[in-house]
């Protein structure tokens, strides 16, 4: 290799690497089965000698330090599959730029991952089919249905990805941070990682396997693999593959900065992402086992798959040290984290890692709430679409403020008629859906109302009493709002009750059970996420940026409001669609411009005015360093990136969906009225901002409180 284009930073790893006894049985067996299933000697992708270079017999040991011989080599099977499949798409369909040919290539992949193993699959053609055919009926028999299904998930995502990659080397396009870290976590397969890590320890009990924490756990376990392998392979991906998926790369070209800045600011990301892992860990997941009252059995599950999540990393990372395949050279053998067990490390070495330690863990709890920053600086803000305001606005005002003094909602302190008005919540539906009748408008205003009610309501009243089992109470009371199949809702018994109890059945009325079910999934959703920002607010903890930004989706309420903007779209369109990788990254793209937008407008009312923590300005001020204005400025950056990437999706990457699904014509015209209902949200959202009192400086200083109402609403109690 010629010179490194940067020094590899100092890696935050305090978990010593530990190596499976077994490493020699998993060698031998991987080579033997590579040969076995065409993936060396004549394949035209390896040769012995580079899976020997490789070494993925001594990264399984690695990170798989504990398991027993047999499950040892089956999963460095599966790592020898999952390498040879990358490195036999790059020269069969990157190099060429082969889009038809790797779709149909990645197409017959699945039919070898079936659930129910009597179920035949093809005759292989080619090693990667082979691979997963054997590997497939050699581990499933001993994993429960969930796991299978979810594994087989995992490994579509990181087979279908690799299109996406395909697809901005086609078009010289490197992503965006926020879209990076998404789809690093599929093409980068750890989450697929994470299946091998229950099979090489224990399941995850299925009840709590899509919970917020298991999820972070998976996600921060990802973003901290994936980074970690940015920086060492930025060498061999950018330089000589012309690859443009790396994260140094990414940032190198986001902040037009020295790789060497990009690389250490990957290295930050990484370093907060283990933070958030640990915080996880010893926090939200012994919370979770309470809540859902795990017996000892699946707790141990959990603990032991923690802690093999833990072990890859640390495994990971030494592998990464040792291996030919990477950029390693000045790479230190050991973490100086790890020296502290060792001898000879002298007194002031240990006070000053420590003190480096604390440094960095405790700068996201030193936030002095309250602080002047006033009035908020608003940029100028792309924004490509028209703004189209509906006729019927003046009638959905007066009705909504009719509305809410029959819900309660102005009568328990936390809002007035003045502070309604100044919200003029119609003025954003009016935006949001110029075209609906004055029936839907009405419908969406009370709807915007009552969840602004509510992101009020949760920090002013339990964030003041510092109640985090109450705010759990009421959201647990408000999902028994919104009965599915029929059953008994709970008796509302304040205003946020009576208010979802009402939009739930209106809006419900002629919904099918799996889309009521949709549409609740979604609100509780945004509920239990405004306990996650209170959870925060009582230890005055900052979060971790990628945290943010993603929970700042549920917070905002997006899911809800993408609910309700396909509710009209019939059978035309499939679900697949709007499952595929470019609707889903259509959609992120224009919830993540209005989250942030919000911030931008928002930021003095919550920072000064409500001491706040939850906002993307102050997130990036506290990770980088750096003042009010730098923050914005690259707030303001990340927002007109994610605008570009919207109207990129629909310019090139939605015709291909089309495609690829053969849409009818009426799907198609379907989906695209979808993308103009979603540009007509980014465009009624920032007029809203624009126009209402709720965030100037002025009507702030008369009327913005951070006091607990003068008269409590009614308590939250026990459902049922």
């Amino acid at each position: 290799m010629t010179q490194q284009p940067f020094e590899l930073p100092h890696f935050y790893m305090p978990y010593s690497a530990r190596l499976n006894p077994h490493v020699d049985e998993a060698r031998a067996h991987s080579t033997q089965w590579a040969r076995d299933m065409g993936m060396l000697e004549g394949s035209g992708i390896w040769e012995q000698s580079d899976l020997d270079a490789h070494d993925y017999g001594l990264l399984c040991a690695y990170t798989h330090p504990d398991c027993d011989g047999p499950a040892l080599s089956l999963i460095t099977d599966w790592y020898v599959w999952v390498f040879f499949f990358d490195d036999h798409f790059l020269e069969t369909f990157k190099r060429s730029q082969d889009r038809a040919g790797g779709k149909a290539y990645l197409d017959r992949l699945p039919l070898f991952m079936p659930l129910d193993l009597e179920t035949p699959v093809p005759e292989p053609e080619n090693p990667v089919e082979a691979g997963l055919a054997d590997l497939w009926a050699r581990t499933v028999p001993s994993m429960s249905a969930d796991w299978r299904q979810r594994f087989a998930v995992a490994t579509e995502h990181l087979l279908n990805e690799s299109l996406w990659e395909l697809s901005n080397i086609n078009e010289g396009r490197v992503a965006n941070p926020v879209e990076y870290i998404e789809m690093r976590r599929k093409v980068g397969g750890a989450p697929w990682s994470a299946g091998l890590v229950e099979y090489a320890t224990a399941e995850v009990p299925a009840c709590v396997a899509g919970s917020r924490p298991l999820r972070v756990l998976m996600e921060t376990f990802s973003d901290g693999v994936h980074l970690r392998n940015d920086l060492f392979s930025y060498q061999r991906e950018v330089e000589e593959e012309g690859e443009l998926s790396n994260g140094v790369l990414v940032l190198e070209t986001f902040f037009g900065c020295t790789t060497q800045e990009a690389a250490e600011t990957v290295n930050d990301v990484l370093t907060s992402r283990l933070h958030q892992f640990e915080h996880t860990a010893l926090t939200e997941v012994p919370a979770l086992a309470v809540e859902h009252g795990l017996t000892p059995g699946q707790i141990a599950a959990v603990a032991a798959y923690t802690k093999g999540l833990q072990d890859w990393q640390s495994g990971g990372h030494e592998w990464h040290m040792r291996s030919s395949r990477y950029m390693n050279k000045g790479a230190r053998p050991d973490s100086p984290w790890q020296r502290l067990t060792g001898l000879g490390t002298s007194g002031a070495d240990v006070r000053g890692l420590l003190a480096d330690a604390g440094a960095e863990r405790l700068r996201a709890y030193t936030h002095v709430p309250f602080q002047k920053v006033g009035p908020a600086r608003i940029p100028d803000l792309y924004m490509p679409y028209e703004l189209q305001l509906s006729p019927h606005l003046d009638t959905a005002r007066s009705r909504l403020t009719a509305w809410c003094h029959r819900m309660g909602i102005l009568q328990e302190g936390v809002w007035d008629e003045d502070k309604l008005a100044a919200y003029d919540l119609a003025l954003c539906s009016a935006g949001l859906d110029p075209d609906a009748t004055p029936e839907a408008l009405d419908l969406s205003a009370r709807w915007l109302a009552w969840g602004t009610y509510g992101d009020d309501y949760y920090p002013l009243v339990y964030g003041h009493r510092r109640d985090l089992a109450a705010a759990k109470l009421t959201t647990a009371r408000l999902s028994g709002c919104m009965p599915v199949e029929g059953e008994e809702p709970v008796v509302p018994l304040n205003a946020m009750e009576r208010g979802l109890t009402d939009l739930w059945a209106r809006t419900t009325a002629e919904m099918t059970p799996d889309q009521r079910r949709t549409l609740k999934q979604s609100i509780d959703a945004m509920t239990e996420s405004w306990v996650w920002e209170l959870s925060n607010q009582l230890q005055n903890r900052i979060p971790d940026p990628v945290d943010y930004l993603e929970m700042r989706r549920a917070t905002f309420g997006s899911d809800l409001t993408l609910s309700l903007c396909r509710m009209g779209h019939g059978p035309a369109v499939p679900p697949e669609v709007y499952r595929s990788g470019p609707v889903r990254s259509l959609e992120n793209a224009a919830i993540d411009y209005a989250c942030l937008l919000n911030d931008v407008f928002s930021y003095q009312k919550e920072i000064e005015y409500e001491g706040e923590i939850h906002n993307s300005v102050l997130v990036v001020q506290h990770f980088f360093g750096i003042g009010y204005p730098a923050a914005l400025a690259v707030v303001q950056d990340l927002m007109t990136q994610r605008m570009r990437q919207f109207e990129h999706v629909v310019a090139h990457e939605l015709p291909i969906v089309y495609d690829d699904f053969e849409l009818s014509d009426e799907a198609r015209a379907t989906m695209g009225g979808y993308v103009t209902d979603l540009q007509n949200w980014m465009a009624g959202i920032l007029n809203w901002h624009r126009n209402v009192d709720r965030y100037k400086d002025e009507w702030l200083a008369r009327r913005a409180h951070g006091f607990l109402p003068d008269r409590p609403p009614a308590p939250a109690l026990p459902v049922g």
